[in-house]
């Protein structure tokens, strides 16, 4: 990775861009009650903004992982101990919205309720990560 030549503005426009496509998304799978796709595209939806938030403060491409804590590890990223635990949270539904041994108990933990709860989380990270990405 370290001296490829790439356009750092670009790249992150990349990232974020993609991330609010994935907002839009998830939004229209919570409306469709698909609620564990909905938090699988959140997960995706953050990924993306941490890796622009990586590029932004590294200058670098972003490691290709998909573990939220480790990404905010890797930007040398300061979290309070309830977003590292959210981070840790949101990674699960990549997890458990992809294979099928753990769809089943993951799709009834996604109730509308449990699910609504964690799009406003989702959507208050986003927001955060935004702003940071922005500064």
């Amino acid at each position: 990775m370290g001296n490829r030549k790439f356009d750092k503005d670009k790249l992150i426009k990349y990232w974020v861009d993609g991330a609010d496509d994935d907002f839009d998304t998830m939004i229209a799978m919570f409306d469709s009650r698909r609620y564990s796709w909905s938090l699988f595209i959140g997960h995706l939806m953050i990924e993306k903004l941490l890796k622009a938030y990586f590029v932004k403060v590294k200058s670098d491409y972003p490691p290709y992982i998909h573990n939220l804590f480790r990404l905010a590890e890797k930007s040398d990223l300061k979290i309070t101990d309830d977003q590292k635990e959210k981070l840790i949270t949101i990674t699960a539904f990549n997890i458990n919205a992809r294979y099928d041994d753990y769809k089943m108990s993951f799709t009834q933990r996604c109730t509308p309720d449990y699910t609504a709860e964690w799009i406003n989380r989702l959507k208050d990270l986003r927001l955060w990560m935004k702003q940071l990405i922005l500064l």
